[in-house]
């Protein structure tokens, strides 16, 4: 009779576990299907990716270029390069040792590791066309890419691009077979000449060179982003972070920075800087930004309040 009591009282202890198991297993959350949730996280991941930059036949997750004049140092230039995150560097072709004999005035190249960045000769110096072509003819015979930045500014005091030889030359280098990139008054005319031509690129300046001012041509760089069937590059002036969000808001698919960082106390930061503002700049301009409107808009509901 004890032996039998004692087997009861097993089997209903155990009745009981295993009935709190299945409450548990009941309560517990349920996983997704591992295949079906790896799914929906790609999916999910793949939606939050910002577009990338397409220029040509290549493709760069950065949307900013920059330029390598004014750094107090070939070393503090590398580094700035480095922290901005860029994969387009701009070089003057005039500051560059193509001889070979790695000239130590000249050694610029030496501080831009190919494998990093694709480098951007640009004809800065150049005071017509036949300038700016022989320059771009020098840099393909040296071995650097085909890829060309094509500035033509005879006037040293403003630097403003001629437009005149900008287009005669354009049409020169890109029969070439040059990957032409053109620095230009922000001149919606000029710009939809250029793209006909088959340039890579157009660049409309957002103000002078160097002058830190910012965005003062607006709204004819808003007419150029409309009508433009190639990449629209905001190209100097930009002496601000927000000035370089202010272009991607625009809709400018990407901005060449140079002065702004050079001459920084901390180019490095301030690289570091520009990079964030243009990616906040382009995810806003990719997402929407809100309209603007005449009047106020209250951000919480007065009806029904104190009444």
């Amino acid at each position: 009779m004890h032996l039998a009591t004692q087997t009861l009282k097993i089997a209903q202890a155990g009745s009981r576990q295993a009935a709190a198991n299945n409450r548990l297993v009941a309560c517990a959350p349920q996983r997704p299907n591992s295949h079906a949730w790896a799914n929906s996280f790609i999916v999910s991941a793949m939606a939050d990716k910002p577009s990338k930059l397409k220029i040509a036949d290549r493709e760069f997750t950065s949307r900013l270029l920059v330029g390598t004049g004014k750094f107090a140092s070939n070393e503090l230039m590398r580094d700035a390069l480095i922290a901005s995150g860029t994969e387009l560097v701009t070089v003057a072709l005039r500051r560059a040792d193509l001889s070979g004999k790695h000239d130590p005035f000249a050694n610029i190249l030496d501080f831009i590791d190919p494998k990093r960045f694709l480098l951007l000769p640009n004809t800065s110096g150049a005071r017509n066309a036949t300038e700016a072509v022989r320059l771009a003819r020098l840099a393909a015979a040296a071995g650097l890419p085909t890829w060309i930045k094509l500035e033509i500014h005879p006037d040293p005091r403003y630097l403003l691009p001629d437009p005149v030889e900008t287009l005669a030359a354009a049409e020169i280098l890109v029969k070439e077979g040059f990957t032409v990139l053109p620095y230009i008054n922000a001149d919606p005319v000029l710009a939809k000449r250029l793209q006909d031509v088959g340039t890579a690129t157009v660049m409309p300046l957002g103000s002078p060179i160097g002058s830190n001012r910012g965005i003062e041509t607006r709204p004819q760089i808003e007419i150029i982003i409309e009508q433009a069937t190639v990449p629209v590059v905001v190209d100097a002036g930009l002496g601000a972070p927000s000035q370089a969000a202010e272009a991607m808001e625009m809709g400018a698919d990407a901005v060449l920075v140079n002065t702004a960082i050079a001459i920084a106390s901390d180019p490095v930061r301030m690289a570091k800087a520009f990079k964030k503002a243009i990616e906040a700049g382009r995810e806003a301009r990719e997402i929407g930004l809100a309209e603007k409107l005449g009047t106020a808009a209250a951000t919480s509901p007065l009806t029904g309040f104190l009444s």
